[in-house]
């Protein structure tokens, strides 16, 4: 069974750093992309990163030089390190994964989200 499950958000001031991890169960990062996203409420899903299986990460221009990924391939995590956090950042912010490329609407399994809270 395939599981995503993300951790790591909470309540930060403007400025501030987090960093989220995206722990994943039944498949292997050689096979699947995997994307960050993020939601407000009452707006549509936002993908902020793709990480191909070949390693290669594509940043959307609204975290580009701010946010970072990386991963563990012993523990199957990936993890989105978020820094100069504005308050424009809170979400709730996702993992998925996908055989095939990283769109809002195409992912094949997601994670059940994390909360960040950015206060300003």
């Amino acid at each position: 069974e395939v599981q995503l499950v993300e951790s790591g958000g909470g309540l930060v001031q403007a400025g501030g750093s987090l960093r989220l991890s995206c722990a994943a169960s039944g498949f292997s990062f050689d096979d699947y992309a995997i994307g960050w996203f993020r939601q407000v409420p009452g707006k549509e899903r936002e993908g902020l990163t793709c990480t191909g299986s070949d390693g290669q990460t594509f940043y959307a221009d609204s975290v580009k030089g701010r946010f970072t990924v990386s991963s563990d391939n012993a523990k199957n995590t990936v993890y989105l390190q978020m820094n100069t956090l504005k308050h424009e950042d809170t979400a709730v912010y996702y993992c998925a994964a996908t055989e095939a490329i990283c769109t809002a609407d195409g992912m094949d399994y997601w994670g059940k989200g994390t909360p960040v809270t950015v206060s300003s």
